[in-house]
């Protein structure tokens, strides 16, 4: 039976040379993008900016994300004229992919994933022949950080994103690598794999709040999400290496979605641990600044 450690751990990002967290304070933080820096809501900085000047925060910026008024969403951003239209390019290890603001007030990647990326590759050190599975996959990060390890499977319900993740790949000159892009629901998608008895090496899930299919299927975290974890479970074996799960922006602790991935993995061995995202300011006495919450099981095989 998997193990669960029950005190928290966190994963920290502490910024590479494409992405940096400059300041954070009064429910914002600033960031840098490559040669671009932008202001967006972040409703865990509690505290103060560091960065202050005269008339309040010094945080001279490319564009910020004002949001709208309900707090599921909503917003827009101002941009100065030097922000490209079309994006521009960043670098994670020989990852590379295309920067971008969003009506979703992120930039087409999220940092705080480069510490699951690497934690990933740990666990498949030295393979070459893994099949994986990158549920929610957005616009292919993951799916292309783990491709060095054997074959992906990427899934997505947004055309959209995985016409960018396909960009992305041509990008990184990553297009000849084994990944199956596909547009399909995550939880139909899924059940139907259990049917066809397949596995897997590891499998990432990042799962939105709330969400529609390709056909307008109906994502809601709360009650899609023991299901989904449930059938990821059943296609995965006792020579697995992880299942990675992250959840943000809801009403969560890390030890429930623990306690959600050692009841679908009991027969299964290894461990299983949980606590949260965070970015590392830069500077001295950087702060961290929470963004998700995971829990993780791993199998050293």
């Amino acid at each position: 039976m998997a193990l669960l450690t029950e005190k928290p751990t966190v994963m920290e990002c502490g910024g590479w040379d494409a992405y940096r967290l400059l300041d954070s304070g009064a429910g914002r933080k600033y960031e840098s993008f490559g040669d671009h820096a932008f202001i967006r809501p972040e409703p865990q900085a509690l505290w103060q900016p560091r960065l202050i000047g005269e008339q309040g925060p010094n945080w001279p910026a490319s564009g910020e994300f004002i949001p709208g008024s309900d707090e599921d969403g909503g917003g827009r951003w101002t941009l100065d004229a030097s922000v490209p239209e079309d994006g521009w390019e960043l670098s994670w290890n020989d990852v590379r992919f295309t920067a971008l603001p969003t009506p979703f007030r992120h930039l087409q990647f999220f940092p705080d994933m480069s510490a699951v990326w690497d934690w990933m590759r740990r666990q498949l050190d030295g393979r070459d022949d893994a099949e994986l599975l990158n549920m929610f996959g957005y616009t292919g990060l993951g799916s292309l950080a783990l491709s060095d390890h054997g074959r992906v499977t990427h899934v997505d319900a947004s055309k959209k994103s995985v016409a960018q993740a396909r960009a992305n790949a041509e990008l990184s000159g990553m297009q000849d690598r084994p990944i199956r892009w596909l547009i399909d629901d995550a939880a139909k998608f899924t059940a139907r794999e259990v049917r066809r008895e397949r596995r897997y090496d590891g499998i990432i899930l990042d799962p939105p709040k709330f969400g529609r299919g390709p056909k307008n299927e109906t994502w809601r975290l709360e009650e899609g999400l023991p299901e989904l974890v449930g059938n990821c479970a059943r296609l995965l074996d006792e020579k697995s290496s992880f299942l990675f799960l992250t959840v943000y922006a809801v009403r969560m602790s890390s030890l429930s979605i623990a306690g959600l991935l050692q009841e679908a993995l009991r027969d299964l061995p290894g461990t299983i641990e949980h606590g949260d995202l965070a970015v590392r300011e830069t500077g001295d006495n950087g702060r961290l600044l929470p963004t998700a919450i995971f829990a993780r099981w791993s199998n050293p095989g």
